[in-house]
């Protein structure tokens, strides 16, 4: 399969799946209300943590397929592995959705704070999002190896339609069934058995078959298992830092309260979500330049990218966290909903924009092939996040886990951030951090200060957005200007045509 076809395809889906997302998410709380869509984010937060049961078994099963490709493994090794994979897959699932299954009572009753809806009707939409969950985490088995084996066209095919179907076809069922969530999970569990049974299927189609039978034994798992939990490891320290607070504000908050928390967090995450096509592609580069020991390259497209990428954010950080309830009046319609979500979106986007920055560092560690600090760093953190975030969240709900939040991040990035490059390239940090990235945050940081300052907003929705967007053109601009490096590329582009017309 082609490569850029591959790529390309992955995007397109991600932007798709992201923005759909995005857009629909007013009209969920429109139609069920704050506090069933309370449900909702906590469903969300749930399917995360589940994630902690795979062990790395999921990039496992990608990465066989990938060698299978090229030749590193055969086709009755891969069958192998995929049913030995199977069983561990199902009977996880089974005993996961039975556990929650069995305490939904004590979820419904003790951990959430349940204020309007009947408890039945909660308990009931717990137990449909147990099975959901428990589909949706033996999909990724499959969805593991139809990547590994390249079929990522096909695959960001499936996903847009699944994700069309979850985010875009449930508001007829709204509006011919109704919007309790008991009809929500109840149409979300069909997706889920559909989404299932279609990559079983896909998975099957394209497996290299035998006429060896291959029942289920433990054997092929040992020989990938030290991969699997060196990845196991990373992913469940990502998972505490990212989802213990949302994790623990669904104990200490109102569920509708919980709700706008929920969509303030999604609203921040589009800084991260902007920005990621660039660091996908720049690592694979990294790697490639440093196996050619081509060090100067390595650092230079390092500070570049760290400026490219500040130059894309740090606007959408400028318009999100000065004008956060602009935003969501804008977004949602729901004047109460922006007033009571704004400091949160704002903490959560000054929080977000520190630890854009701060990935750069493991990037540099990842092109080297060392992520010894990076784990090490990893754990410091949740050390320090969690049990901030837990007083924070205890004395001041969500805006004290924003809080948490930003202070954790600051800290890292002022104090760990140059231990890590002290320890892979001597000399750069301070270049790095006063040549590459202070100048565009000081520039759009004092665009913001002085736009919140000066500027009268319409009482038009309408106009508002406009004048956003016009804010967001702006704050663009002053960080294009503020980037050496982006005025070298312009300077050169203009170079270039001027020599050209001549």
């Amino acid at each position: 399969m082609s490569l850029k076809k591959n790529i390309f395809a992955n995007y397109a889906a991600q932007i798709y799946v992201t923005a759909i997302g995005i857009v629909m998410l007013p009209l969920y709380v429109k139609y069920m209300g704050a506090e069933a869509y309370g449900l909702v984010g906590f469903f969300a937060m749930l399917q995360v943590w589940f994630q902690l049961l795979d062990m790395g078994l999921t990039p496992t099963m990608a990465r066989e397929t990938a060698r299978f490709n090229g030749g590193a493994c055969t086709a009755l090794e891969v069958r192998r592995l995929l049913r030995a994979l199977e069983g561990i897959f199902l009977g996880v699932a089974v005993l996961g959705a039975a556990a929650m299954w069995t305490g939904v009572g004590s979820i419904a009753r003790q951990w959430l704070k349940v204020q309007q809806l009947p408890f039945a009707e909660v308990e009931h939409a717990l137990r449909l999002m147990a099975l959901i969950i428990a589909m949706r985490w033996v999909s990724g088995l499959y969805r593991g190896a139809i990547s590994g084996f390249e079929r990522q066209v096909w695959l960001s095919g499936f996903n847009s339609a699944v994700a069309t179907a979850r985010f875009v076809l449930v508001i007829p069922i709204f509006v011919w069934l109704g919007s309790s969530p008991a009809v929500f999970f109840s149409y979300q569990l069909c997706v889920a058995a559909l989404e299932l049974a279609g990559l079983v299927a896909k998975t099957y189609a394209i497996l290299p078959m035998g006429g060896e039978r291959t029942p289920w034994a433990w054997q092929p798992l040992r020989r990938v298992l030290k991969f699997s939990l060196s990845i196991a490891f990373t992913g469940a320290v990502w998972v505490l830092v990212t989802q213990t607070d949302k994790l623990i504000l669904s104990k200490f908050l109102p569920l509708s309260e919980y709700g706008y928390f929920t969509l303030a967090v999604l609203a921040a995450s589009g800084v991260i979500t902007i920005s990621s096509p660039v660091s996908a592609a720049l690592m694979p580069r990294l790697v490639k330049l440093n196996a050619e020991n081509n060090e100067a390259g390595l650092v230079q497209l390092y500070r570049n990218a760290t400026q490219l990428v500040a130059v894309i954010a740090l606007p959408v950080c400028v318009v999100l966290g000065f004008f956060s309830e602009q935003v969501l009046w804008v977004w949602t319609g729901d004047l109460a909903l922006a007033g009571k979500a704004a400091s949160v979106l704002t903490l959560y986007v000054i929080g977000n924009g520190i630890l854009l920055l701060a990935a750069f560092p493991y990037y540099l560690q990842f092109a080297k092939g060392d992520l010894k600090m990076h784990l090490i760093g990893n754990a410091i953190f949740a050390l320090i996040f969690i049990p901030a975030l837990v007083w924070a969240a205890w004395h001041f709900g969500s805006v004290g886990a924003g809080w948490a939040w930003v202070v954790s991040n600051a800290i890292a990035f002022v104090l760990w951030l140059p231990w890590v490059h002290a320890r892979f390239v001597k000399g750069l940090h301070l270049q790095w951090l006063l040549h590459d990235i202070a100048p565009i945050v000081l520039a759009t940081t004092l665009f913001g200060i002085f736009c919140q300052w000066a500027l009268l907003w319409p009482i038009q929705r309408s106009m508002t957005m406009v004048q956003l967007g016009v804010l967001g053109s702006l704050a663009l601009v002053i960080a294009c200007i503020s980037s050496s490096w982006i005025r070298r590329q312009l300077s050169n582009q203009f170079k270039r045509i001027h020599y050209t017309s001549k």
